[in-house]
C-alpha cells in the first residue's frame, strides 16, 4: 500500500495554477491584494487539477492518538494515562478541537494507533459533539502497539510496526475522502510526543536537536535540559538515515507521527489537500516529504507552533503558515481555525466577478 501511494502522488498541474493566475489578475480587486490566499489559492486549482479548484467542504479531522516510551525518561510531567483519558473526552466531544471542530463544521475522527492504555470513557458534554447536522466523533480502533519503545534505549519501532503505522494513516484518509471529505486536517495526542517529534524534525531538517527541541506542555527547565539530552543521545544512538524515513520513523518516530505521514500520503494520492496544525503534523510532513517530495503540494501550514521545531521544519518544507497566534495544544486546533481562511482563498475564485463581468474599469 505504501509503494502504490507513493506511485500515485504527482506534480501540480501547470495549467490549471497558470488558468487561476490568470483568473487572479482578472478579479475586481488590485492584483495581489489578497497576497498569501491568491497563492494559496493558485497552488489549491494546481493540486486539484482545475480552476476554480473545489471547495474544501466538508472538512474531516483525523486526530492520531499513541503513548511513548520515552516518557520514561522524564521528558514531561504529565502522566502518560492522560492519552487515554484525552481520547475519552474527544469522544465526548469536550476538548478544545471539539469546541473549534463544531464551530467549523467539521467532523472528527479519534485513531487509537499505538495509546498504551484503553480510552476512558467520559461524559458527553451537554452541546453535543459532532459538526452542525452531523454525527458525532468515532473511534478508530487501528492499534499497532500499545506505546512505542523507549527510543533513549531502542528503536521505537520495529520498522514493520512504522509500516503498519503509516498504511493506518494512509487507510484513514482514503475512508474520509471517500466518505465526501473535500479537505483533511491533522490532529494529534499522545503524552510525550513533542520529543520524538525534536528527533525526527532534527534528521529529516539536517537541524541542531538543541534548536528544534521546545518545552513541549510547557515544561520547567530541568526537564527541558533533559529532553535536548535525550533527543542527542538518541540521534547518536541510531544515527537515522534521513534518506530512509521508514527507518527514521522506526527508529526515533512516534506512531501517530507514523500515521499522520500516511494521512498526508494518501490525501496527496488523491489529490485533497492537508492542512497541517502544529509541530507534530510538521514532524509527520517531513517524513511523508521525504518518502514523496511531490507531496508537499498537498500541504497548507495552518499554523506557526510556539515549539521551535515548527518553524524549522514549515522553513524546510516551503511552507508559510496562515495563523500565527503562540499556540502549543495540539489537537488539530491551529489548522481548525485556519480552516477558514482556506476556505475564502477558494471562495474568491468561485464567486468574485472579473472586471470585464461586473463592468468594473481598471487602471
Amino acid at each position: 500500500m505504501l509503494e502504490t501511494t507513493r506511485a500515485a502522488i504527482g506534480p501540480l498541474d501547470e495549467q490549471a495554477m497558470a488558468a487561476a493566475a490568470d483568473l487572479q489578475r482578472r478579479l475586481t480587486k488590485p492584483a495581489g491584494s489578497l497576497g498569501a490566499l491568491e497563492v494559496l489559492s493558485i497552488r489549491l486549482a494546481g493540486l486539484a487539477g482545475t480552476c476554480p479548484p473545489p471547495l474544501p467542504e466538508p472538512a474531516a479531522v483525523a486526530i492520531f492518538a499513541g503513548d511513548h516510551g520515552v516518557h520514561a525518561q522524564g521528558v514531561t510531567p504529565w502522566p502518560q494515562e492522560v492519552t487515554g483519558q484525552m481520547i475519552g473526552n474527544f469522544l465526548a466531544g469536550g476538548a478544545v478541537v471539539n469546541a473549534f471542530a463544531r464551530q467549523a463544521g467539521a467532523a472528527v475522527t479519534v485513531v487509537d494507533v499505538g495509546v498504551a492504555t484503553p480510552p476512558t470513557p467520559v461524559a458527553a458534554v451537554p452541546s453535543g459533539s459532532g459538526p452542525a447536522g452531523g454525527t458525532g466523533p468515532r473511534l478508530v480502533e487501528a492499534n499497532v502497539r500499545r506505546g512505542t519503545r523507549d527510543l533513549a534505549v531502542t528503536a521505537a519501532l520495529t520498522r514493520e510496526e512504522a509500516r503498519a503505522a503509516v498504511e493506518t494513516g494512509i487507510r484513514v484518509a482514503g475512508e474520509l475522502i471517500d466518505a465526501g471529505a473535500a479537505i483533511l486536517l491533522t490532529g494529534d495526542m499522545g503524552i510525550g510526543n513533542t520529543t520524538p517529534a525534536a528527533a525526527l524534525i532534527a534528521v529529516f531538517a539536517e537541524a541542531d536537536p538543541a534548536t528544534v527541541t521546545g518545552r513541549g506542555t510547557g515544561v520547567d527547565d530541568p526537564t527541558y535540559q533533559r529532553k535536548i539530552e535525550v533527543v542527542q543521545a538518541a540521534l547518536r544512538r541510531h544515527q537515522p538515515d534521513p534518506t530512509d524515513p521508514l527507518g527514521v520513523l522506526a527508529a526515533v518516530g512516534g506512531l501517530e507521527h507514523a500515521a499522520l505521514a500516511g494521512l498526508i500520503l494518501g490525501a496527496a494520492a488523491r489529490r485533497v489537500p492537508v492542512l497541517l496544525d502544529g509541530v507534530i503534523a510538521d514532524s509527520a510532513a517531513l517524513a511523508a516529504a521525504a518518502f514523496a517530495p511531490a507531496a508537499t503540494g498537498a500541504m497548507v501550514a495552518g499554523h506557526r507552533s510556539v515549539e521551535p521545531g515548527a518553524t524549522v521544519a514549515l522553513r524546510r518544507l516551503g511552507l508559510t503558515p496562515l495563523v500565527d497566534l503562540g499556540l502549543r495544544l495540539g489537537e488539530g486546533t491551529g489548522a481548525l481555525l485556519a480552516l477558514p481562511v482556506v476556505t475564502g482563498a477558494v471562495r474568491v475564485l468561485h464567486e468574485v466577478a472579473t472586471f470585464d463581468s461586473a463592468g468594473v474599469a481598471q487602471k
